[in-house]
């Protein structure tokens, strides 16, 4: 009679265990709070990528040839129209991009190659006339950049930036700074690569 019981609690231990959702794995970025009062014009305009923090490997082997890097920033719709300006291989390359409204302000979504290739954004800070830290966060990867208006910030906002790299668990053994000169102005249309059209 025993041995019957346990078999019928354990069959209903395994019923009910099956008949359980597993929990949605919270995201890291849900923990991050997006700039408070954020709207989307404060983002328009010439950004300059000033730092990186990230654990990609690709950028912990190449850190020696990082370059100047601007980002166009556009308004269209509910949505941001990027372009990026960076050298690749000597050449200067023109990246397009778009960042979807996600489910609050400060939130996108940027959709790279392939289905399931896709990146959560945060706006995590900004002064729109100085400085924008933003938040990039791929499958369970997070990476933290810091823009600024002009190629070289203040000591204030650069400890403002280590501090949101702390935040997500991130060290200064991953962080890394790009060079101040030698930017890019223009492509031409044979060095444009638009991950809008993908």
């Amino acid at each position: 009679m025993a041995f019957l019981r346990s078999l019928l609690l354990l069959l209903g231990l395994l019923l009910t265990a099956r008949g359980r959702r597993p929990l949605p794995t919270q995201s890291p970025l849900d923990k991050v709070p997006a700039q408070e009062g954020f709207s989307l014009p404060q983002l328009a305009g010439k950004w300059f990528l000033v730092s990186v923090a990230s654990r990609c490997n690709h950028l912990a082997e190449h850190s020696h040839q990082l370059d100047a890097t601007t980002a166009m920033v556009s308004v269209d719709g509910e949505s941001l129209a990027i372009s990026t300006l960076k050298k690749l291989h000597g050449m200067c390359w023109e990246i397009r991009q778009r960042y979807l409204p996600a489910q609050a302000p400060g939130r996108f979504l940027l959709k790279g190659r392939g289905h399931s290739s896709k990146v959560d954004v945060v706006v995590g800070e900004m002064d729109p006339s100085s400085f924008a830290i933003l938040y990039y966060q791929k499958d369970q990867s997070v990476s933290v950049k810091l823009y600024g208006r002009t190629s070289q910030v203040s000591d204030a906002v650069v400890d403002k930036f280590e501090r949101h790299v702390r935040a997500v668990g991130l060290s200064e053994d991953v962080t890394y700074y790009f060079p101040t000169y030698g930017f890019c102005n223009s492509t031409d249309k044979f060095h444009v690569l638009d991950e809008t059209k993908l």
